[in-house]
């Protein structure tokens, strides 16, 4: 076991630099030091862990199974060092409070910047820590602690969570202008599943969501592809390649005013219930507890 004291992080920055150019000249132009420096500084570094990091090859050095692993550590504990940095920085500034959110794409996109700026315009001195993330991660972020508070889909199964309504959205079916379904004012599910289908990846609760209600119907969605964001659903729509599902506030109003038509979705289903949770309201900080039930009131 080596001395923690001995590590510093200008060695680990060079450590990950290195690792990831595999050429010592370009690290030390990248840390602003001289070859000699760099090169005494990662000798130091592999003394102290008693560990080879690099192996020199022809075309400069090549990472070691040590020097890979060590170079994982390096690339967290600068990250965490950073935000170090940022934290401390707010807090001179007279930032009081720092909140983790995690939500998934449909509140990110339709409901939380207008929402988080009503409330941020209203406590200035709280930061908030945004992350985007699907459903089920984004309960498994509170569940673990990684996050404060999370915004998630009601099909999504979050037993360990207080959780409380935030937004309802209504879905519906996206088609190119010229589409066959495009004059219809509603459609049924079952109406769309003759037509190949662009969807989200695996693991959304949105792809989950339908292929549940085209279960009940006793057919299957006939997905052509699958992308990962809203955005990328839109554009394959665009270009020919399927219809798609996705939430009406979704979807930028230029494409519905040019290229493409929404059309409502018959059926309870469509309509969707967005819950924000936490793990212990009782545990949340002011800062939390205040977003938390701002939040909760919005529905």
């Amino acid at each position: 076991m080596f001395n923690l004291l001995q590590l510093d992080l200008v060695s680990l920055r060079l450590l990950v630099l290195t690792a990831k150019t595999e050429n010592l000249t370009q690290a030390a132009n990248s840390a602003h030091m001289t070859v000699s420096a760099a090169s005494k500084r990662l000798a130091e570094l592999e003394r102290v862990t008693h560990c080879t990091l690099f192996t020199r090859v022809a075309r400069g050095l090549q990472l070691t199974p040590a020097g890979r692993g060590l170079a994982e550590h390096a690339r967290a504990i600068l990250d965490v060092a950073q935000q170090m940095a940022h934290d401390a920085a707010d807090y001179a500034n007279g930032v009081r409070g720092h909140v983790r959110l995690f939500a998934n794409t449909s509140a990110v996109i339709q409901f939380l910047p207008h929402d988080l700026a009503i409330f941020l315009a209203a406590n200035p001195h709280v930061r908030i820590e945004l992350a985007e993330a699907l459903s089920d991660s984004t309960i498994h972020a509170v569940e673990s602690g990684r996050a404060e508070i999370g915004i998630f889909a009601d099909n999504a199964p979050a037993p360990g969570l207080q959780m409380q309504p935030y937004r309802r959205d209504r879905l519906v079916v996206l088609v190119p202008q010229a589409h066959e379904l495009a004059q219809r004012a509603a459609v049924s599910l079952a109406d769309t599943l003759d037509f190949d289908y662009v969807a989200l990846n695996q693991g959304s609760s949105l792809l989950r969501r339908i292929n549940d209600a085209a279960a009940s119907t006793g057919r299957l969605l006939k997905v052509r592809i699958q992308v990962s964001s809203f955005d990328g659903i839109c554009r394959m729509i665009e270009a020919g390649l399927g219809i798609g599902i996705l939430p009406l506030g979704s979807v930028h109003p230029e494409l519905l005013e040019s290229k493409l038509r929404a059309i409502p979705l018959e059926g309870a289903w469509a309509t969707r219930t967005l819950y924000v949770g936490v793990a212990d309201a009782s545990r949340l900080s002011p800062q939390a507890m205040n977003l938390y039930n701002y939040l909760g009131s919005l529905e």
